[in-house]
């Protein structure tokens, strides 16, 4: 692709052409500078007026819930049929780049790569807390089944693969073909902005396009953020639970420094030394893990919960997909709200990172790759530890029989009750702190890509200094929380989340106008 100038059938606009050169650095003007004044003004305020912050932020998640829950649950049923739409229409023959481009990287460290970015934290976080919770009815029960009861067993792990499934990968699948269409069969930058060249012409080059770059840059960093301190507190719980390190806030924040220093390192290596290697590294260390809890817990039974799982999911996609007259208000609202938000958060960061990767491959191998493949995935690791989980409750074994106590505890509650405790635990957190880490490089890659104007090689000191910058606003917001550390990240996702959701509904349409026009002219060149 030639970085320097976009297609003379879309616009002259030459990549990088309003960026300043100061410093060692190549920055977009003014989306890195409005970008880095607000994210600066939040972190100081955060640590200046904690309390008041923290109001602020309660009073945006709650507005943002009650106002809007039906645009979080229709946006994400649109983009589930976009995607699948996409995928058996005639478009997905559209390779990303031309006819002749080939992809850069083998299948394996390609999917390695978007699971590790768009998934891994979180998995870590959530595969044993979130079946527990709704099964024991910790904030409220999916669809309203009776807690504890066999209902609600099956229909635990349908609602954790239900918010980790299709849905979340649509949203990133829409983002990811958006951007690397856009980006290699059009020569447009590599940035938000040029996804709505179809709708809004030239007029993406000006403040239209620097207002969805900057909510851009604010949706991916609180969707980040809230993850980096989902694992932050997770490794907290875990060095308390090994070494009674008390797990406090301090000690998170504490955390979060010490593994956005070694994501700095990462950065600095670059993608082919940094994420890709330690996604592969990651990769093949899960494994390792799944296969001993499988062993370990389920043993004959793994594939009989595998497929109680599917079949609890697919049973319940449907009515889980409704927003109307829904009777389990705190479940629906507290939990898939907040998880579309969150999804919606991380698309500009993980859609850009997946079309980063992906020049070669067509329209409907991305949309099948991002679709399917991370979800089964993600069904085999759900229903693994999902199931020994629920199955150490339901037959009174060990701590987790009591519930919930603390969500950063759960997983290595789980591991106490089996053999080899503290060597797993171990595994645990480390694949929990390389999965902090190729998240913060990753995320820093990608942000450096939208406030450098598109450009995909931009100085390392710029990811450095996203690097950081991520690092800082999830310790601000654990700080800014103290004992609802929690419902401050959960916070600052949706409040964040909210604008975004209504920009991907119009990228939808922007993408489908250019994909349509491609190929007319590829039937064109064909006669």
């Amino acid at each position: 692709m030639n970085e320097t100038k976009a297609h003379s059938n879309n616009a002259d606009y030459q990549v990088g052409q309003d960026n300043i050169q100061r410093f060692g650095l190549d920055v977009h003007n003014p989306v890195f500078l409005i970008s880095v004044l607000v994210i600066l003004t939040f972190v100081i305020s955060t640590l200046l007026f904690t309390e008041d912050v923290k109001t602020l932020l309660s009073a945006s998640k709650a507005w943002s819930i009650e106002s809007a829950d039906w645009l979080f649950m229709i946006a994400g049923n649109v983009f589930v049929v976009f995607c699948v739409g996409l995928i058996f229409s005639p478009l997905g023959k559209i390779r990303l780049g031309g006819n002749d481009a080939k992809p850069e990287f083998s299948l394996f460290s390609w999917l390695s790569m978007l699971f590790a970015a768009g998934m891994g934290i979180g998995l870590m976080f959530w595969s044993v807390s979130e079946p527990v919770a709704y099964y024991t009815g910790w904030y409220g029960t999916p669809l309203d089944v009776v807690a504890k009861s066999p209902e609600a067993f099956d229909m635990a792990m349908g609602a954790t693969m239900f918010h980790w499934g299709i849905h979340p990968w649509s949203i990133y699948g829409v983002v990811a073909l958006a951007l690397a269409f856009f980006t290699y069969n059009r020569g447009l930058p590599l940035s938000i902005r040029s996804a709505f060249y179809p709708i809004f012409g030239d007029l993406v080059w000006g403040w239209v396009g620097h207002i969805i770059d900057t909510l851009a840059v604010f949706a991916t960093l609180f969707g980040l953020a809230t993850s980096l301190g989902f694992g932050a507190q997770q490794i907290s719980g875990g060095l308390n639970f090994l070494f009674d390190i008390p797990n406090t806030s301090l000690t998170q924040i504490i955390v979060i420094a010490i593994i956005t220093a070694v994501a700095t390192i990462s950065v600095v290596r670059g993608l082919q030394g940094g994420v890709k290697l330690l996604s592969n590294i990651n990769m093949l260390l899960a494994f390792v893990l799944l296969i001993f809890v499988i062993v370990a817990g389920l043993g004959s039974n793994f594939m009989a919960g595998f497929f109680q799982t599917a079949d609890a999911y697919f049973s319940n996609i449907v009515p889980l997909s409704n927003w109307i007259d829904r009777e389990d208000d705190t479940f629906y609202k507290g939990w898939t709200v907040f998880y579309w938000a969150w999804w919606i958060s991380w698309s500009p960061f993980v859609g850009m990172f997946i079309a980063r990767i992906s020049k070669g491959r067509t329209v409907r191998v991305l949309l099948l790759s991002v679709l399917v493949a991370p979800t089964f995935v993600t069904l085999i690791w759900m229903s693994v530890f999902g199931m020994n989980a629920l199955t150490q409750v339901k037959d009174n074994i060990g701590a987790l029989a009591n519930g919930i106590s603390d969500t950063s505890l759960t997983m290595f509650q789980m591991f106490d009750s089996m053999p080899l405790t503290n060597i797993i635990s171990v595994l645990g957190i480390f694949l929990v702190f390389v999965f902090f880490v190729t998240s913060s490089d990753s995320g820093s890659l990608v942000i450096d890509n939208i406030t450098s104007g598109g450009k995909l090689e931009a100085p390392v000191a710029q990811r450095v200094f996203w690097a950081i910058t991520e690092g800082a606003v999830a310790g601000a917001l654990l700080f800014g929380g103290g004992k609802d550390a929690l419902s401050a990240l959960q916070a600052g996702t949706i409040t964040a989340g909210l604008p975004f959701a209504i920009i991907l509904l119009f990228l939808c349409f922007g993408t489908l106008k250019g994909l349509i026009n491609e190929h007319q002219v590829n039937k064109i060149r064909q006669s």
